[in-house]
């Protein structure tokens, strides 16, 4: 067996803060976090699709940054901040779900908590984001139901909303 197989079948605890909370969990060092977050922490509403890292629909916060978590292995979380989409609304619902509603940001809802993760991430960094910003925060992001209108529409909202408390 190789040196690198024997690593990916160690034991492995990883410590990581999931949605405010410690998190110990044993895994193996190259486990998705996708895996773990769904199936190890039920926490649902990041989803799983194409697990190629090119629909977004499994974003999550990892220090504040949109990352996709299919892509993203155990080891790269240790001692990390993860956010899923269960997290965003702890003290009720943020300002970018409810633009989501507003605007009509959704349609399946599919992909609409990995949309929702990354409008996050891009007006915590930037709430006024210009067109071509938007448009390079949700590149990572595809919706096959929308058209982007609605999508488009509750960015621009929550941006808005941004503004006025600042």
């Amino acid at each position: 067996m190789s040196e690198e197989a024997v690593k990916s079948e160690s034991p492995y605890v990883l410590r990581c803060f999931v949605n405010g909370k410690e998190e110990l969990i044993d895994t193996k060092p190259a486990a998705r976090l996708l895996t773990i977050v769904r199936d190890e922490l039920s926490l649902t509403g990041t989803k799983r699709s194409c697990e190629i890292g090119r629909c977004g629909a499994c974003m999550v916060l990892i220090e504040g940054k949109a990352v996709n978590s299919c892509l993203t292995m155990a080891y790269q979380c240790s001692e990390k901040q993860i956010t899923t989409i269960e997290g965003i609304a702890v003290q009720g619902m943020d300002p970018v779900q409810q633009a989501f509603l507003e605007e009509g940001g959704f349609q399946c809802g599919y992909c609409t908590p990995g949309m929702i993760i990354s409008v996050k991430a891009l007006l915590d960094e930037n709430p006024d984001p210009s067109d071509d910003e938007i448009a390079e925060a949700l590149s990572g992001n595809i919706c096959r139901c929308t058209g982007y209108g609605g999508i488009w529409r509750a960015v621009k909202r929550a941006a808005e909303g941004r503004r006025q408390t600042t």
